[in-house]
């Protein structure tokens, strides 16, 4: 047994008896959420209004949705590249979408449809890293799967980097990190990277389509009143604090006494604000998202804006994972299928339900919503491009030409930026990057992205990125 000293046991039995439940809080999450616990986010030092808080929520669709099938369709095109799906008018004069997207067309006049989306990485890990980070990658496309070198995700950027406002960390994914199933690690370019992994977003994770969901590694027991708990804390404080002068505080007892802190302020408050906690939503609200995990994780992505959250990264999630040939958006068969039956009809309800309640809440003007795969597919129908496995009722990997939609942060709605070519396959007009997606999220967040950080794999110093602020007003 590993000797410990008499101040250190003791602490570490009242440690035990606070009765915290940090669950799945690791000590580098917690040292990451020090600098979040802001006062009052409203206003500054000298009391003065501060402008509305901005946030973004990056909504990423793992697999690579089918911008052809979908929000870039050419109904003029040959049967085997415009497919099976017919178009439909939406709220927008002169702007269609596809026939299975209802609810989004109605609230088209708030979208941007960003159809000159492109990069030249075919391979999924490779082009998740490319669009997480807004970055090329930086090596061959041999694997999927994260690796030390990658890129910081825009998330760990902005965790990093970002204003704290709340008593949230300023940087949230959920509700999972994306992977395959089958592999040992996420899918690449999702966390601190070559950074840090100390810069890793905060990651808030479960089932929210439980109707009494909450994340259990920030709620306090079930015999722990909010009363009792503050008692304990008081009492924990009485006794001897480690203090910088004192002879018996090392660097680590400080670390410690520093993350029990940040663990009990953010238990605390969130604790008592309920942020997480999706059964306070209307039983109607829950179904107007609808109980999926994807409208769900909109919900709570409203919940974290709400709370002063400046970015929230929704990532697609839905059982098609165990479908190892096409899990999620990734349709190399059954395309059309895939999309009416399985995907669209979760996507089409959450994404509009979300526009139209920050919309009804006035959040729109201020928060900035994202959506978008890691690429599209190919303009041919069964054209093999990448994955071998591809069948004619599918389509192949392509990045040459894809779509993103945006909302809200001065967006202008009712419109498309850019254009592909009759067969949408290439961009023709207005050619945006995920560089330049992502120095438009950080100008839209008020941090430059021009400062630099320490490069731990290359010992280089790095911009935080590179692109061009496209402008959607």
């Amino acid at each position: 047994m590993r000797y410990r000293s008499h101040n250190l046991t003791r602490r570490g039995l009242l440690g035990r008896g606070i009765g915290l439940s940090l669950g799945g809080l690791h000590a580098a999450e917690l040292d990451r959420m020090r600098a979040v616990l802001a006062a009052d986010p409203l206003t500054s030092a000298e009391g003065s209004a501060k402008p509305p808080a901005r946030s973004c929520v990056f909504i990423f669709l793992f697999g690579g949705p089918s911008h052809i099938d979908l929000w870039d369709m050419k109904p003029q095109a040959p049967v085997e590249v415009r497919g099976d799906f017919e178009s439909i008018a939406t709220n927008v004069s002169g702007i269609t979408l596809c026939e299975h997207l209802p609810l989004i067309a109605q609230q088209m006049d708030k979208l941007c449809l960003v159809r000159s989306m492109t990069h030249q990485m075919n391979v999924h890990g490779p082009a998740c890293s490319e669009v997480y980070s807004g970055r090329p990658y930086f090596g061959p496309p041999v694997t999927d799967q994260a690796r030390e070198e990658d890129w910081p995700s825009l998330a760990s950027l902005v965790h990093r980097y970002g204003r704290p406002r709340g008593s949230l960390p300023h940087s949230v994914v959920l509700p999972w990190y994306t992977q395959f199933v089958g592999q040992d690690r996420r899918i690449a370019g999702q966390t601190g990277g070559r950074m840090g992994d100390h810069f890793d977003p905060f990651l808030v994770e479960g089932d929210f389509t439980s109707r009494d969901f909450r994340m259990g590694a920030l709620a306090l027991p079930g015999d722990m009143s909010q009363a009792r708990f503050q008692r304990r804390l008081e009492l924990r404080q009485r006794i001897e604090p480690f203090v910088a002068g004192d002879p018996r505080t090392t660097q680590q007892t400080l670390m410690t006494e520093s993350h029990f802190r940040a663990a009990s302020e953010l238990v605390e408050r969130t604790e008592a604000a309920g942020v997480l906690d999706l059964s306070r939503e209307p039983a109607s609200i829950r179904e107007r998202y609808g109980l999926t995990k994807f409208g769900q994780s909109l919900l709570m992505a409203r919940r974290l804006i709400e709370a002063g959250v400046s970015l929230i990264t929704v990532n697609w999630d839905d059982d098609s994972k165990f479908d190892k040939v096409s899990p999620h958006w990734d349709t190399h068969h059954d395309n059309f299928a895939k999309l009416k039956s399985n995907l669209c009809p979760p996507f089409d309800r959450g994404l509009a339900a979300f526009v139209a309640d920050l919309q009804e809440r006035g959040l729109l003007e201020t928060t900035l919503v994202v959506a978008l795969g890691e690429f599209g597919r190919t303009p041919k129908i069964g054209l093999v491009t990448q994955n071998g496995m591809t069948e004619p009722t599918g389509r192949d990997h392509w990045p040459h030409a894809f779509t993103a939609l945006a909302a809200g942060g001065g967006v202008r709605g009712g419109q498309v930026y850019g254009a592909t070519t009759p067969n949408g396959g290439y961009v023709a007009d207005k050619p945006v990057t995920p560089a330049d997606l992502a120095v438009t999220i950080f100008q839209h967040l008020g941090i430059d992205a021009t400062q630099e950080y320490d490069d731990h794999f290359l010992q280089i110093r790095q911009q935080l990125a590179t692109g061009r602020a496209v402008d959607f007003s």
